[in-house]
């Protein structure tokens, strides 16, 4: 009978195997044990995490909810600052526009002014002077003049600052917008959960996005902000105080000068007319003298017509009395009576006609300077006239009082984004 083939394998011992067995015990045991520390570690590390996450979350939160109200804060001081800005915009807009309406005041009262200059210069001969009016009329151009550079330099200005201002609200318009968007934002922020559905995973959230500032550098912004449009505020506030001030002033200079020239004007206007009356008195008594005048030359004339003839006269009874003959030619005292008579009848015409040529050459005086005062007369009526055309131009120049204020419309301002009120912070 054949021998059975015995597989061939590896033996081990008894001892190999208790051995093995025996490790396989140590071996589960000890990795239950550091199973059960890893789990004991896990729960551990699960409750920390989850400390330590809720914690965070918290915190986070805590301070989503102070940023709210920080960027809250500031953004009703902008607001506030920005309806002040709003506020001193309309005021000065106003102050502007009430210099405007002085200026355009100052047109009338310039060409009035101008207009009795022309027409004291329409005055003739002696009578075109340069009288205390003329130095108040040019003295009043001159201030019209000055006001309405002044006036004008005032508007230029306040139409800056408004410029000023408008850049400012522009820029409280920017960071207030700014301000609400970033307050949407961390509102929407605050009020995410880990159950909301808009959450996700991002990719590298943590990054500093460019153009990121500190908190230091975003109060600073908003402080600037602030304080540039209280400084321009300030500005606008004194320049409105002097553009006031300023227009008093120059409305109580042209009221001033206003009542000098018209004083001026009427004192004038009293001088020439004393001067015309004080001519027509003299034009009168001087065409009265005339008449006197011509009637004695008159009587003149005839008085030497008669010693004319008287004179003839005498002559011819001389020239006959030489006819005598002889001893009868004698000198006597008619003869020498005859001759006294000529005498004196020469001596008489002589004198009337000297004297006649005397009233003559005085009337002829008279008449021309006659001519003259009439001419003059003329010449003040005309001049009398003209001032009393230049005191009717000026009835034109109505004082008003300094407590008469008229109302000025105002067109609604706009901010740097077109809305007024402040629709923008209401939204």
């Amino acid at each position: 009978m054949s021998s059975l083939t015995a597989k061939p394998s590896l033996h081990h011992s008894v001892s190999e195997w208790n051995s093995n067995n025996y490790q396989l015990s140590t071996t589960a045991q000890h990795e239950r044990q550091v199973s059960n520390v890893i789990r004991q570690e896990g729960r551990s590390l699960r409750n920390e995490t989850n400390c330590k996450t809720t914690w965070d979350e918290s915190d986070t939160s805590r301070r989503l909810s102070d940023r709210v109200w920080d960027v809250a804060r500031w953004k009703e001081a902008l607001e506030t600052c920005a309806q002040s800005v709003d506020k001193e915009m309309e005021a000065l807009t106003l102050s502007k526009e009430q210099n405007e309406q002085a200026l355009a005041a100052t047109a009338v009262p310039l060409e009035v002014s101008a207009e009795c200059l022309t027409l004291r210069e329409g005055r003739r001969g002696y009578e075109l002077v340069t009288d205390p009016v003329d130095e108040q009329l040019k003295k009043e151009v001159e201030l019209i003049k000055r006001v309405q550079q002044v006036l004008q330099q005032h508007i230029d200005k306040a139409f800056e600052q408004l410029c000023i201002l408008q850049e400012t609200r522009h820029q409280l318009t920017a960071d207030l917008q700014n301000k609400m968007d970033t307050l949407d934002i961390d509102m929407s922020c605050l009020s995410l959960t880990i159950k909301s559905p808009m959450i996700s995973l991002k990719t590298n959230p943590t990054r500093i996005p460019s153009g990121s500032s500190t908190p230091q550098e975003w109060v600073q912004f908003s402080q600037y902000n602030v304080a540039c449009a209280q400084q321009a505020m300030q500005v606008s506030q004194q320049m409105r105080e002097d553009m006031s001030l300023s227009r008093a002033k120059l409305q109580n200079e042209l009221e001033t000068q206003r009542r000098a020239t018209e004083f001026s004007l009427r004192k004038r206007n009293h001088h020439e007319e004393q001067a015309r009356d004080e001519l027509e008195w003299q034009i009168k008594n001087t065409e009265d003298e005339m008449a006197d005048m011509e009637s004695d030359i008159h009587r003149l004339d005839a008085d030497l017509q008669a010693k004319a003839a008287s004179l003839k006269l005498a002559h011819t009874r001389l020239e006959n009395r030489t006819s005598r003959p002889g001893m009868d030619l004698c000198r006597d005292e008619v003869h020498h009576g005859l001759i006294n008579e000529v005498s004196q009848l020469e001596a008489s015409i002589t004198a009337l006609k000297q004297k006649l040529s005397e009233a003559q050459h005085s009337l002829q005086k008279m008449k021309l300077h006659h001519a003259r005062m009439l001419q003059d007369l003329s010449r003040k009526q005309e001049a009398l006239s003209l001032e009393q055309r230049s005191m009717n131009t000026r009835t034109r120049l109505t004082p008003t009082s300094c407590n008469d204020k008229t109302p000025v419309l105002l067109v609604p301002l706009t901010n740097s984004s077109g809305r007024s009120n402040l629709q923008l912070l209401a939204q």
